[in-house]
């Protein structure tokens, strides 16, 4: 099903609002992230998307994109035309099952991203993020030594979680001050991953066996 494979650069959008002929992709090596937007600039980032994870889905099957996909690092993308999305589903039940597994699986990640913006406080909010985000990537084995590869700025933290950035600068201050993680130079260490699950309310459970597509 794959037609192509693309190597992009940080800053690249390969998916843009309203798209009408948006391919459907999953994410080979890097970070990336779907956003929606006001008509005044103010973004809000939908989620982030990791090695593993499909992208374009929602663009594949309507008339047209509902959101923008960009780079955060440089990434690899694995290309399945949407013209043969529906072959999919009618030749290769196990493969079409994966892929509505990963458009659940992403759904998943938006439902709680909803419960943290409209419910969680600003230290939650930002707990919550490393939480996850940490869990998913060592999943996937991207944590190296408690060390992880994380190229979020401040102003990608604050438009993920709808707080400003000044904000979000005074609470990852007050965060690291209390020891539970640190950021810097583009690596984040969970200090205190259990004082961080607990702020958060993100109770680790073993995770469900993902498709590698």
């Amino acid at each position: 099903m794959k037609s192509d494979h693309l190597r992009l650069v940080a800053g690249t959008e390969f998916i843009h609002l309203e798209q009408t002929d948006a391919e459907l992709f999953t994410l080979f090596s890097g970070w990336a992230f779907r956003y929606k937007e006001l008509v005044d600039g103010r973004r809000q980032i939908l989620n982030f998307a990791l090695p593993g994870d499909l992208i374009g889905l929602q663009a594949s099957l309507f008339d047209k994109a509902l959101y923008g996909a960009i780079a955060l690092t440089d990434v690899e993308l694995c290309v399945i035309p949407r013209r043969r999305l529906f072959k999919l589903f009618e030749r290769m039940p196990p493969l079409a099952f994966d892929v509505t597994w990963l458009g659940a699986s992403g759904e998943a990640i938006v439902d709680e991203n909803l419960l943290t913006a409209g419910r969680r406080n600003a230290a939650e909010r930002i707990a919550s993020l490393i939480a996850t985000l940490y869990r998913r990537a060592e999943t996937l084995d991207l944590v190296r030594n408690g060390v992880l590869d994380f190229p979020l700025t401040q102003q990608h933290i604050a438009d993920a979680l709808g707080l400003s950035l000044v904000h979000t600068n005074k609470t990852l201050a007050r965060l690291k001050t209390l020891g539970l993680f640190s950021i810097r130079d583009g690596k984040l260490t969970l200090i205190n991953r259990r004082a961080v699950s607990r702020l958060a309310q993100h109770f680790e459970k073993e995770p469900a066996p993902r498709p590698l597509l």
